[in-house]
């Protein structure tokens, strides 16, 4: 196996854990290595550091997939790294419908396998990861034998990588519009056309999380996407439900959902610019119980950071200033750039500037499906936040 070797100095970050290892922290390297190949890292002081692939394309030089030396990386290996993913997933209850490789978090790098009942969606987001997709593909054949897999690869980082954007069946094609149960609901899955793998599993234990302060409420819900949150809401007992989004293909979308649900005379969607509306409402006076955001990540760099809490900022407050007193505001963010900490404070400088007292409720994260690894800080991503507004 070729070789890498490490500066002298160093992230702490490799020895604690984290997989990548950047150009810049490269002494030097074998002579003739591929990109996407397997090699071996080690430390200034020749001490083995783990095993990964390499892509010199890449400012991630290197992603390790193991530090165990006499770990062999052949198909068999990642087969048996599938078969440890699922038997974490039944562990803990998530079966049906579950993220069931989250990549770094379960030493997959850049791997992501979404499970909605017996259908499969891949994505293989760098070159090194990529060149194994046969070995997923059999992995979960063997494993599960589902009734379909799909690649949703159509995704602007695998540029980076010096990777194609493609999506396309990885088995027998199958209708890619299907249907699974969530907390006793059911809804619209678009694997091929809708967002990411198309539907947001990590969100399932936070829409939950909202069944009683919804009860004979006035909800609004903003960035609704397919109506997930606010069909939860009717579902839980809410007087009236509205969600808006400014893609009208996700208000068909989420309103074909609450007909599946037979929830179509409780909550409705709109089509509207949430920015726009929810300044607008608070002007006219309207007055919710409950409301509801889970926008889109605003920043996806350090440099757009300020933007990014600007926004925050923004929707929180007009959030905020369209709550009863004593109602309730669910709040969401879904950039690991924003820590938890910083979002706690964006919510509290909102009320701050509504003029308005709040508590909390709840804070949590993703569901355990998407597991925390403390010392790789892309794998704490969600926030989800309940507050009563005074």
């Amino acid at each position: 196996m070729l070789r890498i070797g490490l500066r002298k100095k160093i992230s702490p970050r490799v020895a604690n854990g984290h997989p990548w290892i950047f150009a810049n922290e490269v002494e030097k390297m074998d002579p003739g290595i591929k990109p996407g190949e397997i090699v071996g890292v080690y430390f200034h002081d020749g001490k083995f550091a783990g095993k990964g692939y390499v892509n010199p394309k890449s400012q991630i030089l290197v992603r390790l997939l193991t530090r165990n030396k006499k770990d062999e990386i052949n198909e068999d290996f990642f087969i048996n790294r599938i078969k440890e993913c699922w038997e974490y997933r039944k562990k803990i209850g998530y079966t049906e419908n579950c993220r069931l490789v989250f990549g770094e978090a379960d030493e997959l790098p850049q791997l992501i396998i979404d499970k909605f009942n017996d259908y499969f969606v891949i994505q293989t987001l760098a070159l090194g990861i990529d060149k194994w997709k046969a070995s997923f593909v059999k992995g979960i054949n063997l494993i599960f034998n589902p009734k379909g897999i799909y690649e949703r690869n159509d995704v602007p980082v695998r540029e980076l990588e010096g990777l194609p954007q493609q999506k396309g069946f990885l088995s027998d094609p199958f209708g890619t519009n299907i249907i699974i149960s969530e907390n006793g609901l059911k809804f619209y899955v678009d694997v091929e056309n809708g967002q990411k793998t198309g539907f947001f599993l990590d969100q399932q234990d936070n829409r939950r999380a909202i069944q009683h302060i919804v009860k004979d409420a006035d909800v609004l819900g903003a960035f609704t996407y397919t109506g997930t949150f606010e069909i939860h809401a009717a579902h839980y007992g809410a007087r009236s439900v509205l969600g808006i989004d400014i893609s009208e293909n996700a208000v068909r979308q989420a309103t074909q959902n609450a007909e599946l649900n037979n929830l179509q005379n409780i909550v409705r969607f709109e089509t509207a610019n949430a920015f726009d509306v929810l300044k607008q409402w608070s002007k006219d006076g309207r007055q919710y119980d409950v409301v509801m955001l889970d926008p889109p990540a605003f920043t996806k760099s350090r440099e757009t950071i300020q933007n990014a809490i600007a926004g925050y900022n923004e929707i929180n407050l007009r959030g905020i200033k369209l709550l009863r007193p004593g109602g309730f505001l669910v709040t969401s963010s879904c950039t690991n750039l924003v820590s938890p900490e910083m979002f706690l404070q964006i919510i509290d400088m909102a009320a701050k500037d509504a003029r308005r007292k709040i508590r909390q409720v709840v804070f949590q994260t993703q569901s355990p499906d998407h597991p925390v690894v403390r010392e790789i800080e892309a794998t704490q991503y969600l926030k989800f936040l309940i507050v009563q507004v005074q």
